[in-house]
């Protein structure tokens, strides 16, 4: 609108607090439009989405499990094949919850590796209620306090036992001795593709791309994920196994594929085979990167050295954990774990415990940030 002659025509734009106060910006409507979470999927710290590697005290050490549109390493044992544990885990997890699964090996025929999956553990139902009232009767008897407050104190134990019923939904126990059901293994989302035979890795990178494809991120109404498994990908009995700029090509796609989407990708493969400059280049793509080795028949040097050395299968060790949406980085209490199997069938994680010297306490020190001297004189720097 003119004022007058000679001045120039003036607009008003409206200023950050009137569009914050407009309807489309207001909390309700940006409430209305977040995502439903589907099983298997946990939003953590910063927004990031967390899917579980299957193994509860390995999402613990990482913070949450496996970051949604990460790539996860896993260096391989040349001597053991521990690497599948984590592997099974990982696709047994993503089939429970029904998510979709991409498995590549270096084998005739792939789908047989879905007969190796691990079943999840089944609790036995009056255990668990007897337990629960045992600690409602503790609580409750530990309790002198006025009513109004025990009224608050029972509504925070419903909320409790409903997160730590979700926190088991999200990461299961599974049983290695037992297979997964057939019923599950029989679904229409599980993919298999063998890299046996393969010349080059095209096959597999399409196979990738319309994996990712349906998994978008544009989908802001229902957040799915979907899991990629690839084993052994620098194999020597495959065709593209001295190809390493190719490889390196293949994982620089998939990490841009997997970035913009709602899918983890978990690569294993034998260190030993590459070159000390490629596979280094191969861990600096790796968002999180682990590495498993395994344990020495009848040490006996490792067995005085550790407390539960008869107990342990192998040792893992966590390189680089992925990290989005925050520049702190992730600092871990320790970065090397012992590998065991509770009751001979499931996987837990444990720090590395120093066994009692001969003549001490019998007090077990962590090896990670110990600092103590054989003759207890004071440490100088």
């Amino acid at each position: 609108m003119a004022t007058g002659a000679g001045q120039p025509l003036k607009t008003t734009r409206p200023s950050s607090f009137s569009r914050a106060s407009s309807p489309s910006f207001s909390p309700s409507s940006s409430s209305s439009a977040s995502p439903s979470l589907a099983p298997g999927v946990r939003i953590g710290a910063n927004g990031a989405a967390f899917v579980s590697s299957g193994i509860p005290d390995l999402d613990r050490i990482l913070g949450g499990g496996f970051l949604v549109g990460s790539v996860v390493m896993v260096m391989e044992d040349g001597n053991a094949p521990h690497h599948l544990l984590l592997l099974r885990n990982f696709m047994s997890q993503g089939i429970v919850h029904g998510q979709s699964v991409l498995f590549a090996g270096p084998t005739t025929e792939p789908r047989f590796f879905l007969g190796t999956l691990p079943s999840p553990v089944v609790q036995k139902e009056g255990v668990k209620i007897m337990h629960d009232t045992s600690d409602v009767q503790d609580k409750e008897k530990g309790l002198r306090i006025a009513w109004q407050y025990k009224k608050y104190f029972g509504e925070q134990n419903t909320v409790d036992s409903h997160n730590r019923d979700k926190k088991q939904e999200f990461s299961s126990d599974f049983d290695l001795r037992k297979p997964l059901e057939r019923h599950l293994l029989n679904s229409q989302n599980i993919e298999c593709i063998s890299t046996l035979d393969a010349i080059d890795l095209t096959k597999l990178q399409n196979h990738c791309s319309t994996f990712v494809s349906k998994l978008s991120r544009k989908d802001a109404v229902n957040l799915n994920a979907g899991r990629i498994a690839i084993q052994s990908l620098c194999a020597p009995q495959c065709g593209y196994f001295e190809k390493d700029w190719d490889i390196l090509s293949f994982i620089r796609s998939l990490r841009a594929m997997v970035r913009s989407s709602n899918a983890v990708a978990v690569i294993t493969f034998p260190a030993s085979v590459l070159s000390n400059s490629i596979s280094k280049r191969w861990q600096h793509l790796a968002d999180t990167l682990l590495s498993v080795r395994a344990i020495p028949d009848e040490d006996k040097d490792l067995a005085k050295l550790l407390t539960g050395y008869q107990d342990m299968v192998g040792f893992l060790h966590v390189h680089k954990v992925a990290q989005f949406n925050s520049q702190v980085p992730v600092i871990l209490d320790a970065s090397t774990f012992s590998l065991k199997l509770q009751k001979r069938r499931s996987l837990v994680l444990e720090r590395l415990n120093q066994a009692p010297v001969e003549g001490s306490s019998g007090v077990s020190y962590g090896t990670s940030g110990s600092c103590s001297s054989s003759t207890g004189s004071p440490l100088d720097f």
